[in-house]
């Protein structure tokens, strides 16, 4: 796969736009990133997964992914190495990124929506 693949494939999912982060390609959906490209000298992708789903692709995979070096692999951050995905295998990887995005995104404008039926506010809060 290629980061042409990559791209295509991320931005066929619902909601996603791509923009620049640092230079990059990134695609983020409801104004948060949840994948970009590395450089094209390195051939990656990089996704946001949760600690669990790094492991799990790591292990299943160790010739396509792996941790993010430093801080950001320990935070889930997975790269992909494209040369050696499939398309299947990228498809499902960058889905797993924005499905978890698209989750978390439901999930606080759930708590929201609760906070501001129930007159709850930060002020209120002493925030």
């Amino acid at each position: 796969m290629t980061a042409a693949d990559f791209r295509r494939i991320a931005l066929s999912l619902g909601g996603v736009e791509e923009y620049s982060h640092a230079g990059l390609p990134a695609f983020r959906v409801g104004g948060r990133k949840f994948a970009s490209l590395a450089s094209q000298a390195e051939g990656y992708g990089n996704l946001m997964l949760t600690l669990e789903q790094q492991e799990t692709f790591v292990q299943e995979a160790p010739e396509i992914f792996l941790a993010i070096p430093g801080g950001w692999g320990k935070m889930g951050h997975t790269h992909i190495r494209l040369a050696a995905a499939s398309e299947d295998v990228l498809t499902d990887a960058v889905r797993t990124a924005w499905k978890l995005r698209m989750d978390k995104k439901a999930k606080t404008s759930r708590k929201k929506h609760v906070a501001k039926r129930s007159g709850v506010t930060n002020k209120k809060r002493g925030k």
